[in-house]
């Protein structure tokens, strides 16, 4: 009676967008024409049925490189319908929502991303400028590029660090959550973490139909598949984290060296900055031309997919374009009168960067991990 009452329960408890994940992964997995493509139809076949926890574990799984679509003979127009992209691109922004921590900002970024991203950088930016505007130093000269005289360094090490690690404790709370529910009785081992790991961060599953000798990547706008997403997608990332280093190393140059900004342009911190800076427009320009360039069935395109995950995708895209941009641009100008307007400029974007880390495309990084780690430890059962 109990197991009755909790099926009960837990079909009350599902939305529309878990019933379809549901309803089509029931139809894969009595295909099973797609079961080498990628880590999402080795790990579906393993289940004979889809509750909530399995169908956001499965949606995490997925890369959303639409081989599965392209070859399905039940996609749309056929009556079955079954499209897994869009399916498992849905329920991925409700499962950035669902296990967001605070779960109020994670509703309101899942609503409108794109506008609270930028509106967050426009107006944190715009409050900087007054700040140092109403100092009179908005337009100083001689400065030398000493960023220090506009905000002092301890004043911006309380700021930011305590936004980043508001950041990183949200996450934790989501991941943890999220993992309680899809892989509560799942013990990670060194060789899960190790394959699950060099899974992410190589990106593996990009690729397309893993089982084929063409297998090339990602599709588009038609059948040919490419490998400038996996491409984009990892100069996004690694000039995050290049960008990452540079301020880390920065920290123990000030901290631990006595060495403190600013630093000669030949110096190791402003090395790292300038590559990630470059890396991050590189991979945003070319992520936000490959998403316009989709095709509509993947759930991506702007005009007919989705609208919350659009507007989740594009937040995170043009906070990382426009972090990158006014870092470079400071970078360039920063011994000219221009450095205290630049500098609030960029302040106020890193700032909505570091206040939305939780809430968009940082999250999914964080919750496709776990469903990699998952499927690693599933696959050594």
């Amino acid at each position: 009676m109990n197991d009755i009452l909790k099926t009960i329960e837990l079909a009350r408890a599902e939305t529309a967008s878990e019933l379809e994940a549901s309803r089509i992964l029931t139809i894969c997995n009595a295909c099973r024409y797609c079961e080498g493509f990628c880590a999402v139809f080795p790990a579906m076949t393993r289940r004979l049925s889809f509750d909530k926890a399995d169908v956001h574990y499965l949606a995490n799984l997925c890369h959303n490189c639409g081989a599965c679509l392209h070859a399905c003979q039940y996609a749309p127009p056929h009556e079955f319908a079954v499209n897994v992209p869009a399916a498992m691109a849905e329920l991925r922004t409700q499962t950035y929502a669902n296990y967001a921590w605070p779960a109020p900002l994670g509703a309101a970024y899942k609503k409108s991303g794109l506008t609270v991203a930028l509106s967050l950088a426009i107006g944190l930016a715009l409050f900087l400028m007054l700040t140092v505007w109403m100092s009179g130093a908005l337009f100083s000269a001689g400065l030398n590029a000493n960023f220090y005289a506009i905000f002092p360094h301890n004043l911006l090490a309380v700021m930011f660090g305590s936004v980043f690690g508001f950041a990183v404790l949200a996450m934790v709370m989501g991941a943890k959550k999220f993992w309680r529910d899809v892989a509560a009785n799942d013990s990670p081992a060194g060789a899960s973490i190790a394959e699950a790991a060099t899974n992410a961060l190589t990106l593996k599953y990009l690729d397309g139909n893993n089982n084929s000798a063409d297998a090339a990547g990602c599709t588009n706008g038609d059948d040919q598949p490419t490998q400038w997403r996996r491409r984009f997608h990892h100069a996004t990332f690694y000039g995050f984290m290049l960008c990452f280093a540079s301020t880390s190393v920065a920290t123990l140059y000030h901290y631990l060296l006595g060495l403190h900004a600013p630093y000669a342009k030949t110096s190791l911190p402003v090395i790292l900055g300038t590559l990630g800076g470059i890396g991050l427009i590189i991979g945003t320009t070319g992520l936000a031309l490959l998403q316009a360039k989709r095709h509509k069935a993947h759930g991506a395109m702007p005009l007919q997919g989705s609208n919350a995950t659009r507007a989740m995708d594009m937040g995170f895209i043009a906070l990382l374009f426009f972090t990158s941009l006014t870092g470079l641009t400071l970078l360039a100008w920063r011994e000219t009168a221009s450095m205290p307007l630049l500098l609030a400029l960029h302040l106020g974007v890193v700032m909505a960067l570091f206040l939305t880390l939780p809430y968009g495309k940082m999250a999914h990084g964080v919750y496709r991990s776990a469903a990699l780690l998952k499927f690693a430890i599933e696959r050594r059962k």
